[in-house]
């Protein structure tokens, strides 16, 4: 197996913000964007005729299901992210699905999602 090869299937393997963490240390380490091939990977389909389509900035953090097995574990980290009581936290995760972060950013979404998904949540980023 290639060098090249492991560092592929190394990538594979990462959560998202993991992937997102390792670009930005790419970028200060070597000094350069990964912003401009992006852009031009976008601006691709366009010159093809497709429409291109802007990266969303902000998402909503929307919990869908909460398994019984998993409630408790839900509830305290729903009480850790909007700093509220236990009472509050266990009243929103019964009344799933319910949006709990509006018009976060991406990478405070993909953490928010990360850790409800440890606890057991069902969790969709829109």
């Amino acid at each position: 197996m290639t060098k090249i090869q492991t560092i592929v299937d190394q990538l594979k393997e990462l959560t998202l913000l993991e992937a997102s963490e390792l670009v930005k240390e790419i970028e200060t380490t070597f000094g350069v964007s990964a912003a401009a091939p992006v852009a031009m990977a976008a601006a691709a389909p366009a010159a093809e005729g497709a429409a291109a389509v802007e990266e969303k900035s902000s998402f909503n953090v929307e919990i869908t299901e909460v398994p019984a097995d998993k409630k408790i574990a839900v509830i305290k980290e729903v009480k850790t992210i909007l700093n509220i009581g236990l009472g509050d936290a266990k009243a929103k995760v019964d009344a799933v699905p319910f949006v709990l972060i509006e018009n976060a950013s991406k990478e405070e979404a993909n953490k928010y999602k990360e850790s409800l998904s440890a606890a057991g949540a069902t969790v969709v980023l829109k």
